[in-house]
């Protein structure tokens, strides 16, 4: 058998073939790629990537009452919160190495309203739960969402004018809320509404109130997409909701609009930027780290985590493995840490490997 069709050294000097220092490459039988992975010793010392429990952020689904645990039916093993459930997820969280959780409330539908008012009370769900997580556990960092969603009538991220959304005067109640979450104990400010100039007006904001060192992780690239069903079963909006976001949440057929809105939240004043959802977008996730790379982080969206869960569930998929593989799926592409649901699940298992 001719050797050269192996990829031999004299065929990758005759094909041009070269190694990333310029060498000619070796091939078959003198280069065998199985000999770094005999062994578990040998794959674990040539590993390209690593995962570990710095790289997760938790979500958490806050909601009213006391001692309350409500399981979200499309999303298996995942429940809303109490207050005080909350507290106690946050020190699970801390005793498993994971920094940060992300908090998204189940507002009372009563509370809901056109203008979404709920969201800069002080007093709201999100606000609660980040002074008594931060009390309780000053050590962990806590994300706060910045949209209107889960407090308007109509389910959308931003005030509504018949069937328009108002960028602007949006940006000037996101401003209020990201404001009073900080006060509440905040840490890490996260704009998923999609409106245009929302990361630079923030930043001002936060900056001109002494609140310089305030993260801002922007929601860059997010998608209008079907991934979100269960989120928004979690949160109270997907019955709300009238019609569909796709007039500011971005197109899954483009790629290089999010380069351009990167670009812009980068130039606004954002610390770190997110592509949503994770999985089926991981080539975004490798473009924008390639081309800013600034903190990138993705997030792994209900509809992931449901149909991995029902997968494994149904015994159809090895429920660990697949929760291990996709992480890593993120960290190959770029993606400094991830938001997902499996965070305590994968923590647990990089504790006892």
């Amino acid at each position: 058998m001719d050797k050269s069709v192996f990829g031999s050294t004299k065929h990758a000097q005759e094909t041009g073939g070269s190694s990333r220092i310029g060498s000619p490459v070796p091939g078959f039988p003198t280069t065998r790629l199985r000999r770094n992975r005999q062994a578990d010793w040998t794959r674990r010392m040539v590993a390209e990537n690593t995962l570990s429990t710095n790289d997760l952020i938790w979500p958490l689904f806050v909601c009213d009452g006391e001692n309350v645990r409500t399981p979200v039916p499309s999303m298996p093993d995942v429940d809303r919160l109490s207050v005080d459930n909350a507290v106690a997820a946050a020190e699970r969280a801390v005793s498993l190495g994971i920094p940060v959780v992300a908090l998204f409330p189940y507002t009372d539908p009563d509370l809901r309203s056109e203008d979404g008012r709920e969201g800069l009370n002080p007093d709201n769900l999100v606000c609660t739960a980040s002074r008594a997580i931060k009390q309780a556990h000053p050590e962990l960092g806590i994300m706060c969402d910045v949209a209107l969603d889960p407090y308007t009538s109509h389910g959308h991220d931003g005030l509504l004018d018949g069937e328009t959304i108002l960028n602007d005067e949006t940006i000037e109640v996101l401003i209020e809320q990201a404001l009073i979450q900080v006060d509440a104990g905040c840490d890490i400010i996260g704009p998923s509404d999609m409106m245009d100039g929302r990361v630079g007006a923030i930043r001002t904001a936060l900056d001109e109130n002494g609140h310089l060192n305030t993260v801002l992780m922007a929601y860059t690239a997010k998608y209008a997409s079907a991934f979100y069903g269960p989120f928004r079963d979690a949160v109270g909006s997907s019955t709300t909701l009238i019609g569909d976001k796709r007039t500011y949440q971005m197109n899954p057929a483009n790629s290089d609009e999010a380069l351009r809105e990167a670009m812009l939240d980068i130039q606004e004043g954002a610390d770190m930027i997110m592509v949503k959802p994770g999985m089926p977008y991981l080539d975004i996730v490798a473009k924008l780290k390639q081309a800013f790379g600034v903190p990138t982080f993705a997030y792994q969206v209900s509809g992931e985590y449901a149909m991995l869960m029902a997968a494994a569930q149904n015994g159809w998929l090895d429920g660990e493995r697949v929760m291990i593989e996709s992480m890593m799926a993120f960290k190959r592409a770029g993606a400094d840490g991830v938001l997902t649901y499996f965070a305590p699940r994968i923590a647990e298992h990089l504790n006892r490997t």
